[in-house]
């Protein structure tokens, strides 16, 4: 592609480059009083080698600059289990960061693109950063307050710049916020009367955790397998996350439904770390760390998010299935009271996922971010 005689777009090798990559979204959101600075532990580690994505996935990152200043970055990703799943030669894109300027978003653009056509792609989509079960979505709505654990944030003036790079809507992602004190409405009090007999539910195990895992694993690919963009969790990837919950999750945030012994349904809250990192500028040294614990476990932030939620396949449209997506979030919930904790996102939910929307919607839930995947033929 041709890039204007001012910008230099180059790949990510040395660690000064790394670093810069980083740094960016410092000063690009340094006015914006919602942008929450992620940990750079954490940052780093997503693009390691350590990152069991990378087991089935490959990946180019780039630096924009216009002399010596670092204006723009991105990523291209290729996923192979997405392949596999759908037949479709899609890549993605994601990590975009860029100042406000059209010559450096399809400078960042085109060079991902150009990579992904080396790489057999037909189609483009993004972002992700960097797969579907990572953040994914440019927020479009809802920038007026801060993004909860694990989901994005970004300036109003990304999505315009995308577009004029002959982008397109694919797919819009909802974040539902809903005040713990919520009450069932009586018709769905009704349904969860009806079924609560049938059914057994359990906190998470950490005496067993491996074999929870497993579980969770286990109903999460089989309830999302049909759903758009759908791409399943390794072992490796699922067992990654379950450290994280021994560490920073209370038990009774992750909940199992088993009906006549079998596990059918699941739930996994995470409380809102965004809360406990906001003013840690990215950084757990020197005292950083002592902060987040005693902010996570002590504490404890107000809001928490719905991260994983899942009923098996052959359960769900069915006034069972019904049932105990409720059950298994007043579950949750009732952990959350004894917390302290106040709110709860609900995210992401496809936004034609109508059975799921209608039961968030009936606990008095409003949706109050939109973030959304962008496509274009290669």
């Amino acid at each position: 592609m041709n890039v204007p005689a001012s910008l230099t777009v180059t790949p990510l090798t040395e660690p000064s480059a790394k670093r810069a990559f980083w740094a960016l979204p410092y000063r690009l959101y340094r006015h914006d009083p919602h942008w929450v600075p992620p940990l750079l532990l954490e940052r780093h580690e997503l693009l390691s080698a350590r990152n069991p994505l990378f087991e089935h996935a490959r990946w180019q990152a780039w630096l924009a600059r216009r002399g010596d200043q670092v204006v723009g970055r991105i990523s291209a990703q290729v996923d192979t289990l997405h392949e596999q799943t759908h037949g479709e030669r899609v890549g993605y894109f994601g990590l975009l960061e860029a100042s406000d300027d059209p010559a450096v978003f399809a400078a960042l653009l085109g060079t991902a693109e150009d990579w992904l056509r080396q790489q057999g792609m037909a189609q483009v989509r993004g972002p992700f950063n960097l797969s579907v079960n990572e953040e994914c979505g440019l927020l479009v709505d809802g920038f007026d307050t801060p993004p909860m654990v694990m989901m994005g944030h970004a300036l109003p003036y990304y999505g315009p710049r995308i577009q004029e790079q002959g982008y397109a809507k694919a797919k819009d992602l909802l974040a539902y916020i809903v005040d713990t004190d919520f009450r069932f409405s009586p018709a769905a009090q009704r349904v969860l009367d009806r079924e609560r007999d049938k059914v057994t539910l359990r906190p998470l195990d950490l005496k067993h955790l491996d074999r929870d895992i497993a579980i969770l694993r286990d109903i999460f690919n089989d309830a999302w397998a049909g759903n758009w963009g759908f791409v399943p969790f390794t072992q490796a990837e699922f067992g990654q996350l379950g450290q994280l919950v021994r560490w920073l999750v209370d038990p009774g945030f992750v909940q199992i439904a088993e009906v006549g012994g079998e596990p059918v349904a699941m739930i996994a809250v995470l409380p809102n770390l965004n809360e406990a990192i906001a003013d840690l500028n990215g950084r757990l040294l020197p005292f950083g760390w002592a902060k987040l614990l005693w902010r996570l476990k002590v504490r404890h932030p107000k809001g928490v998010r719905v991260a994983l939620l899942g009923v098996r396949q052959h359960l769900q449209r069915t006034r069972l299935g019904t049932a105990l997506a409720m059950l298994v979030i007043d579950a949750v919930r009732q952990t959350g009271l004894r917390r302290g904790v106040t709110q709860a996102e609900m995210s992401w939910i496809l936004e034609d996922n109508r059975g799921m929307r209608s039961i968030i919607e009936s606990l008095g839930s409003r949706c109050y971010k939109r973030y959304r995947i962008y496509g274009k033929a290669l």
